[in-house]
């Protein structure tokens, strides 16, 4: 192939993308893969094959063809017997196909997941950059079929939050010559997810993964996609008992910056796969933040900028007190990391802002609160319908999350914040926090331990901003362009061992941490454990009083939460 005819491509592909919008291409997760590494991953392809042996070469995503581009500047075209590629969208497959008409590509435009395949002459090179479509954006018929597919054909049980490059991954297994070598770049997210189980079943069990490389997440592979890349290569026959997985990490596929063997052994027992290339040593158990906190993530309104006001706002509109709690802004607004409360709990800082909460039945705020009701009934048809009001009762009812001393940023870019993408907050107040925060509820051996002793909050809260960013990024899930995040479980699954010189020392000695970690759980009762349903969420849902009194009505309701939740 001439460079004449990748330039025209390339053209071409500029053109197709224009014609479309940013959101359609999302939507069905159109991203090209850039020329330069779509040469890269077929060189190395095509050298894991056979020195000279025909290539039947397939793309399931053909797009407008990069892989197949490379691959007819790669190699002789000779040695290419066939080549077959898929293409849905014939916005894209229609001009594909005028393009290499003279090529002999068969270039189906049909969807490849409906696709069966032949009895013989399967392809034995597989290269593919799938679809990157979120589960939300399959049809509940499509998900059913696909799984049921794997199911039948593989044995494995995909789940209903896998994206659609998983189920290509699974039904190309079928197209797939025996010995044949499949080369995927896909997102690195099911590293680390419970949705990525059936992927890593597939890749342990049913081929021979050669090579897993990730792209430090830092380095966007796609100008229009931030997601963080890996490459997959593995070839379709039973893996070996004693096999070593070459597992490498940033830089380029041909020069990555980390190598690392990694038995199957190991992946199978991992159940986060981008620590492969920052493998600790195997050794006693660490005591973990989970030892030490409840973990929650903050309220989910559904509609931030309907439930969540400022005083200035919520006064104007002339909203009863009683339904209006304190909350913390968001990260990015929260200049400090230590917030004060003052006489009657609200945050000491800006902006000031409070979220609005009532367990009323229609009815009873209709006749009762007549300035509420008209707030809602003008939010009602923007903010009823969306998937979480709807499914509250009623629809402008809120979680219950009691305020937390200690909250963690639950999503951060590495630049940012002097070097620390995830802050710990001191919260000293009586406001509670939306999802943007992990919430730390004290367990009860430690909760006793901050009442007994002055300042142990503090020194706490010091040392879980003392926690290495690696500790955190190593139990959390990274997407492209350095965007770190941690969910509940994640965040409690950090090793936190200098916590344990804070809280007091148990009679005997100890010489491993987790002699600490059993004493901390031998004062967990299930009964003591936190609860969303304790006794300040039984004093919220008593029947408020009228008020015309900002403050005095949450001077009573923080006496409330005191009595409901103490640390």
């Amino acid at each position: 192939m001439s460079s004449t005819t990748e330039a025209r491509r390339l053209c071409l592909q500029e053109e197709l993308d224009a014609g479309k919008t940013g959101a359609e291409r999302n939507r069905l997760g159109q991203f090209a893969t850039p020329s330069a590494l779509a040469r890269s991953l077929v060189d190395l392809s095509v050298h894991l094959l056979p020195t000279g042996e025909p290539i039947r070469f397939v793309d399931p995503a053909f797009g407008t063809g990069s892989f197949y581009s490379a691959l007819l500047d790669s190699v002789p075209a000779s040695r290419v017997e066939a080549s077959l590629g898929f293409e849905l969208d014939p916005h894209y497959g229609v001009p594909a196909r005028r393009l290499w008409r003279d090529t002999g590509l068969e270039l189906r435009l049909e969807d490849f997941t409906r696709a069966i395949p032949g009895a013989s002459r399967l392809p034995n090179l597989v290269v593919c950059n799938p679809p990157y479509v979120r589960h939300h954006h399959l049809a509940s018929a499509d998900k059913q079929r696909m799984q049921m597919q794997a199911r039948t054909r593989l044995g494995i049980q995909v789940s209903g939050l896998a994206g659609l490059y998983v189920h290509f991954v699974l039904l190309a297994h079928d197209w797939m010559a025996d010995q044949g070598v499949a080369c995927w770049l896909v997102p690195s997210e099911f590293m680390d997810v419970g949705y990525g189980a059936a992927l890593k079943k597939y890749l342990l069990g049913h081929v021979e993964l050669l090579r897993v490389h990730r792209f430090d997440p830092e380095t966007v592979q796609f100008d229009d996609a931030l997601v963080s890349s890996c490459v997959l290569w593995f070839r379709r026959c039973r893996p070996r008992p004693d096999q070593l997985v070459r597992t490498t990490f940033g830089g380029t596929v041909e020069r990555p910056e980390i190598v690392q063997p990694v038995s199957l052994a190991e992946l199978a027992s991992g159940r986060k796969w981008t620590r492969l290339s920052r493998q600790e040593p195997q050794g006693s158990r660490h005591a973990t933040l989970g030892d030490f906190f409840f973990i929650k993530r903050g309220i989910a309104t559904g509609a931030n900028g309907a439930f969540i006001l400022t005083r200035q706002k919520a006064e104007g509109l002339g909203l009863p007190a009683e339904f209006l709690r304190p909350i913390l802004p968001s990260p990015r607004y929260l200049a400090q990391d230590e917030v004060a409360g003052d006489s009657h709990g609200l945050p000491q800082c800006e902006p000031q802002l409070f979220l609005l909460d009532c367990r009323l039945p229609e009815p009873e705020v209709r006749h009762n609160y007549p300035s509420l009701w008209r707030y809602l009934e003008s939010i009602r048809s923007a903010v009823a319908g969306r998937y979480l009001c709807r499914r509250r009762r009623p629809w402008y009812s809120q979680e219950n999350r009691e305020p937390a001393p200690f909250l963690c940023t639950y999503m951060a870019r590495s630049a940012g914040n002097g070097g620390r993408p995830f802050r710990f907050i001191l919260n000293q107040s009586q406001a509670t926090a939306a999802n943007v925060y992990l919430l730390l509820y004290p367990r009860p051996l430690v909760a006793s331990a901050i009442q007994a002793r002055q300042g142990l909050a503090t020194r706490i809260w010091r040392a879980l901003n003392g926690l290495t960013f690696d500790a955190l990024r190593d139990q959390g899930r990274v997407y492209g362009g350095g965007l770190y995040k941690l969910e509940p479980r994640e965040l409690s699954s950090v090793p936190a061992d200098g916590l344990l010189d804070l809280l007091p020392q148990p009679e005997r000695t100890r010489a491993r941490a987790a002699d600490l970690f059993d004493a901390v759980l031998a004062h967990e009762k299930p009964e003591r454990k936190y609860s969303a349903r304790g006794a300040g969420a039984r004093a919220r849902r008593a029947k408020p009083r009228k008020s015309r009194s900002l403050r005095s009505a949450r001077k009573s309701r923080t006496g409330r939460a005191r009595a409901g939740h103490s640390v």
